[in-house]
């Protein structure tokens, strides 16, 4: 999925859905090879019915006019893009990384299956020739350096604090691009930091197991093997905990899927539900904060660091500069991260959890999430023109992102939230809980024929968001039998997997200690305030 405007989807068995020249609902046959050569998605339930457009404006509006509020319990702001990481990795196209001819049709279903090995991180490794590019020896990553600026008191560069940069080209937009495996993850800054976290969690780990004595032969698969099995323990046992109900998670666990592909063959590949992809796991749009605490320079007591800045200080959604005009990807004059922009990693997780105090922060300074609900930040609203690469905008509602949600759902004919309800047998939200709900927006003013036409088919990501706004902004219901099963499927699809070998346990940590994603950051920044927190 690239950024927010994948502008078509195959769905095996169906074939390529989109929408036509006038942007009404289309379905195109799908050749072998497009079989083969295209993301391979799928559908759980039946097809739902087009709402007028004019009604998902009128939604899509309320929503963002409705109210914040925090997740109560806090959850860190940090599993907001581990999220949105999680997203790109599940559908990152290996095989775009191969050179065509060579790749083979077993290659192809591999690689175009969702599956949660990093290979957003990866590529496909040091020894391809697409791939190889990213690594500094054929085993750990490179990184990139930032740009000293006088403004904070940060006029020095500093090595590996920024993700590594083609620096060449005749464009600035070129010489900025992340020389990545996936450059969704240079949209924005955060995103940005989290992946060169993983890239400095590798490098550590290469390291460590060097130090062990592992053979220079087999470093490189023994690193990433365990740092696919951390991250997915990560997944498993800390971030579905906080967003999703512990009785559906403890039910898949205990007895696998009931829904999603619950009996593959030996061979299958996984695919990717469009109720998860253009529904469900689009809650993470719900967890977007407004601004954030984001080191000492940038923060609610100095200069805020607003989600605009955010998409401005990367290479893909803006310039990385301070200086540059929105719309103008060739202004501004820098091409690396200000080194003022560094993340100070220990406001985004509670390092409180590794039992080192010196690595936390205030309660001021920290940044928690927003409750999963049906409502979202202003500055979503009006998305910058990055975020769309080359497709043209007409209209200002076409740069509002819980509109662009919705008319994705329209385009594939979307299964409601009540025909998801029904396929799972659930009971429904009542009129009550979808019109008015627990504190997100409130749709109870909608038309009489609008307000009807909501109540019998509501849009499964409203749904979705509404059931957890109802349940203390946990997934539940619908969305928490989506999520859970799909995590369960794209773990089980994995090369490197948990679930194929459940006596292994993290390493990191003392054996039955929990292991989070604090532990995970602490070990790739070695323990150290000054790394986590480099601009002090």
């Amino acid at each position: 999925m690239k950024r927010h405007n994948r502008d078509n989807f195959f769905v095996v068995g169906e074939g390529i859905l989109g929408f036509d020249d006038q942007h009404q609902p289309r379905t195109l046959p799908a050749s072998t090879e497009a079989e083969t050569r295209k993301f391979r998605f799928s559908r759980l339930g039946s097809k739902g019915g087009v709402l007028p457009r004019s009604l998902l404006e009128t939604l899509a509006e309320a929503m963002i006019a409705g109210p914040q509020q925090d997740s109560a319990p806090a959850i860190p702001a940090g599993f907001t893009y581990l999220g949105q990481f999680v997203d790109h990795d599940l559908t990152f196209d290996r095989t775009s990384a191969k050179l065509g001819s060579a790749v083979s049709v077993e290659d192809l279903l591999q690689g175009r299956s969702p599956a949660l090995d990093l290979d957003c991180l990866y590529g496909n490794g040091p020894n391809d020739i697409e791939s190889a590019g990213l690594y500094a020896d054929g085993i750990r990553f490179k990184m990139g350096t930032t740009q000293g600026t006088t403004f904070g008191n940060a006029n020095f560069d500093l090595d590996g604090f920024d993700l590594p940069r083609v620096g060449f080209g005749s464009k600035k937009s070129e010489r900025r691009k992340a020389a990545i495996a996936d450059k969704r993850n240079d949209e924005n800054l955060i995103v940005a930091q989290f992946h060169l976290a993983m890239m400095r969690f590798h490098n550590e780990m290469v390291t460590s197991l060097a130090d062990a004595g592992t053979p220079s032969a087999v470093l490189f698969e023994r690193a990433r093997e365990e740092v696919v099995r951390h991250y997915q323990w990560v997944l498993w046992h800390e971030f579905l905990p906080l967003i999703v109900d512990g009785d559906i998670l403890s039910d898949v666990l205990s007895f696998g899927r009931r829904f999603f592909e619950h009996a593959p063959l030996p061979g299958d590949r996984a695919t990717m539900p469009i109720e998860f992809s253009v529904g469900a796991y689009r809650l993470g749009h719900s967890m977007i904060r407004e601004r954030y605490e984001w080191n000492r320079v940038f923060n609610s007591g100095a200069v805020p660091a607003t989600l605009g800045l955010m998409f401005q200080f990367s290479g893909t959604s803006g310039t990385l500069s301070p200086d540059s005009v929105e719309g103008d990807p060739e202004s501004g004059s820098f091409e690396r991260l200000p080194t003022n922009w560094i993340v100070d990693m220990r406001r985004l997780f509670d390092f409180g959890v590794t039992g080192r105090p010196e690595l936390t922060v205030t309660g001021d300074q920290f940044n928690v999430i927003r409750r999963i609900d049906t409502s979202i930040v202003d500055p979503l609203r009006t998305l910058p023109p990055g975020s769309f690469g080359d497709e043209k905008v007409d209209a200002p509602i076409e740069r509002n992102l819980a509109f662009r949600n919705l008319m994705r759902a329209n385009m594939v004919e979307l299964a409601s939230g009540q025909q998801m309800a029904s396929l799972f047998n659930l009971p429904p939200l009542d009129n009550e809980q979808l019109l008015v709900g627990a504190g997100g927006a409130d749709f109870s003013n909608l038309p009489t024929q609008e307000r009807d036409a909501f109540l019998a088919a509501t849009p499964l990501w409203i749904y979705v968001l509404r059931e957890a706004e109802c349940n203390q902004g946990v997934l539940t219901g619908v969305g928490g039998r989506i999520v859970a099963e799909v995590f369960h499927r794209a773990t089980q699809g994995s090369e490197i997997s948990i679930q194929r070998t459940p006596e292994w346990r993290p390493t990191l940590v003392p054996e039955g200690q929990p292991f989070r994603m604090a532990d995970l950051l602490s070990f790739a920044f070695k323990g150290r305030a000054d790394l986590l927190n480099p601009l002090g």
